[in-house]
C-alpha cells in the first residue's frame, strides 16, 4: 500500500511539472506569435518533440517505435493537435491568463470524462475539490466582463480536445512505453503541420530561432510528465491540479508582458490551490487509513 501512496504523490508532482512546462511553452508561443502565424509556432512544437523522441530512441532500436495501439494513438495525436492548435491560434487576441482560465474548465471535463467512459469513482471529496476550483477558475474570468468574445471559443475547444486527450492517455497508461506514446503524440501534428508550412511559412529570424527550439523541448518535457502521472494514478485524482496552470500563466502574464493579475485573480487563484491542495490531502489521508487497516493488529 505504501508503494500507492507513493504512486499518488508522484502521480500528482509529474502533473504539476508538466503544468508548469506547458505554461512556460504557451507564454513562449505568445510571444513568437506576436511576430509569426500561430500554426508556424505550433509546427515547431511537434516538428521539435519527433525530432527529440527519434533521435533518443534511434540508438535503442525500432521496437518502441512500433505500437499495440495504432487508434488510440492516432486519436490522441489528433486530440492533442487540435488542443495545441486552437491554444495558439487563440493567443494573439487573448491574454494567457484568460486564455488558460477559459482552457481551465478542462478538469470538470476530465473527471466527469473518467466516471462516464472509465469506470473511476467521484466521491464527494473530489467533486468538491473540482467544483471550488471551477469557482475559482469563474471568478478570474468573471464571465460577462469582456473575457468572452468570439476568439474565446478557442480556447474552449482546446479544453474539450484536451479532456479527450488525457482519458484517452490514462486509457493507454502503462500498457505501452511512454516514449512509444510521446511520439506517436507528436507525429500527427508534424505531419499535418508540414502540410500547412507552405501556405503560412515565414521566415525564422535568427534572434527568435531559440524560441522555436525551446517551444519544441518544452512540449516534448511536458508531454512526457503528463504521460507519466496519467499512468501511475486516476484521471479524476489528478485533474483538480490542472488548474494550478491558471496561478503559472498569470504570473508569466505579469513577468513577461506587464499583465497585472488584479485581486479577482489573486482571489481565484487562492481557491485553486486551496481545492487542489485539499484534495491531495483527503487522498493522503484515506491512503494511509486503508494502509492501516489492510495491516491489522500487529
Amino acid at each position: 500500500m505504501q508503494g500507492r501512496l507513493s504512486a499518488v504523490a508522484a502521480g500528482i508532482l509529474f502533473c504539476l511539472a508538466a503544468v508548469l512546462t506547458f505554461t512556460l511553452m504557451d507564454a513562449l508561443a505568445k510571444h513568437l506569435s506576436a511576430s509569426y502565424a500561430p500554426l508556424q509556432v505550433v509546427w515547431a512544437r511537434y516538428a521539435g518533440q519527433a525530432l527529440l523522441v527519434f533521435l533518443i530512441l534511434l540508438p535503442k532500436g525500432t521496437a518502441l517505435l512500433r505500437t499495440r495501439f495504432p487508434l488510440l494513438q492516432a486519436a490522441r495525436s489528433v486530440l492533442q493537435f487540435g488542443a495545441t492548435a486552437c491554444f495558439f491560434l487563440s493567443l494573439p487576441f487573448i491574454g494567457l491568463a484568460e486564455a488558460t482560465a477559459i482552457t481551465d474548465i478542462n478538469p470538470v471535463l476530465i473527471t466527469l470524462g473518467a466516471a462516464l467512459f472509465l469506470g473511476e469513482r467521484i466521491g464527494p471529496r473530489r467533486a468538491f475539490g473540482v467544483a471550488a476550483a471551477l469557482i475559482g477558475a469563474l471568478i478570474v474570468i468573471r464571465p460577462g466582463m469582456g473575457v468572452f468574445q468570439p476568439a474565446a471559443l478557442l480556447p474552449l475547444a482546446t479544453a474539450f480536445c484536451y479532456a479527450g486527450f488525457a482519458l484517452l492517455t490514462r486509457v493507454v497508461g502503462d500498457r505501452e512505453s511512454l516514449w512509444t506514446s510521446l511520439f506517436y503524440t507528436a507525429l500527427f501534428g508534424t505531419v499535418i503541420g508540414t502540410a500547412l508550412l507552405p501556405s503560412l511559412w515565414r521566415p525564422i529570424a535568427m534572434g527568435d530561432l531559440w524560441g522555436f527550439v525551446a517551444v519544441g523541448l518544452l512540449g516534448t518535457l511536458a508531454q512526457l510528465c503528463l504521460i507519466r502521472a496519467f499512468s501511475l494514478v486516476p484521471a479524476s485524482v489528478i485533474a483538480p491540479f490542472g488548474y494550478v496552470g491558471l496561478i503559472f500563466a498569470s504570473l508569466w502574464g505579469w513577468l513577461f508582458f506587464d499583465q497585472l493579475p488584479d485581486r479577482w485573480t489573486v482571489l481565484g487563484a487562492t481557491i485553486i490551490v486551496a481545492a487542489g491542495l485539499y484534495v491531495w490531502a483527503r487522498e493522503t489521508a484515506e491512503g494511509r487509513a486503508r494502509a492501516r487497516a489492510g495491516a491489522g493488529p500487529a
